[in-house]
């Protein structure tokens, strides 16, 4: 299994810059052709890493996250990575090796290894491998209220969480949720949705969570509010709430996504 991440590099000059970017006031489109050297930054606390930010918190637009595509040299990492207490975090590896400790327990990272690090976490990450190690980073404020608990840090893998079919749609169209969708501790999730060629929302989804929607492989054609728009590996989709929404996937191989949204809690007034 492959999963996208930015390309960096910088295009020729022979290239046009006309493409499918976009900013609107319901959705933007990062398309992968984007994700170029000359847009990354680097992060306090970080050694031998780049980032591409890919969402941040905007007022009137998306407002509960932020999302990361993070690049570790060999030797690269930090020992401090999280500057903000009350912020939770999901990591999912694209590619490379990598270990996070969290407090007095460590794990082996891989291609497909998904981690939940919940707010107040004693963790680092470094680069194990001789190649960089990629990831894909996303970060949300924990939004404590009564009768709920922080979650437990999770590290599980691609291949050890089900791909559970949505119903009447003989399978292609499936969800595998990492995150129990059943604990209400949780205010957010981050899934990997994946469609069969052919396979579609066959109605346009339109809902108060925010999402941010980062293509890990195949091809589709997706309805961003009114607009239909074809995305690919490295794409990276950005949601504001109740924007309208839905996909039919195409090409001969399986259309898969890392999805976040925002669960569970209060509006707030």
């Amino acid at each position: 299994m492959s999963y996208a991440f930015p390309p960096g590099g910088l295009p020729d000059q022979t290239q046009s810059p006309e493409g499918t970017a976009a900013f609107t006031e319901a959705y933007a489109v990062l398309p992968a052709s984007t994700q170029r050297d000359i847009v990354t930054s680097f992060l306090p606390g970080w050694q031998n890493t780049r980032v591409w930010v890919l969402a941040r918190p905007l007022s009137g637009f998306a407002e509960t996250f932020s999302q990361y595509a993070v690049e570790m040299a060999p030797e690269g990492g930090s020992a401090t990575p999280e500057p903000d207490v009350h912020a939770q975090a999901v990591i999912f590896v694209a590619s490379g090796t990598a270990r996070l400790t969290l407090g007095q327990d460590f794990y082996d990272l891989r291609p497909g290894s998904y981690a939940y690090i919940p707010p107040s976490a004693v963790w680092t990450l470094w680069n194990t491998g001789t190649e960089p190690c990629q990831f894909h980073w996303i970060r949300k404020k924990f939004d404590a209220a009564a009768g709920v608990n922080v979650p437990e840090a999770l590290v599980t893998h691609d291949d050890d969480v089900d791909k559970v079919p949505m119903p009447d749609t003989a399978g292609k169209w499936a969800t595998q949720r990492f995150l129990d969708p059943l604990d209400i501790n949780y205010d957010f999730h981050v899934n990997i949705v994946t469609f069969q060629p052919g396979g579609r929302i066959p109605f346009a989804e339109t809902h108060v969570m925010e999402h941010g929607l980062y293509v890990l492989q195949g091809t589709a054609e997706y309805l961003l509010n009114k607009d239909w728009v074809s995305v690919g590996p490295g794409d990276f989709m950005w949601l504001r709430a109740f924007c309208p929404q839905a996909c039919i996937a195409t090409g001969n191989e399986p259309f898969r996504y890392l999805l976040y949204k925002d669960v569970n809690r209060h509006m707030r007034l």
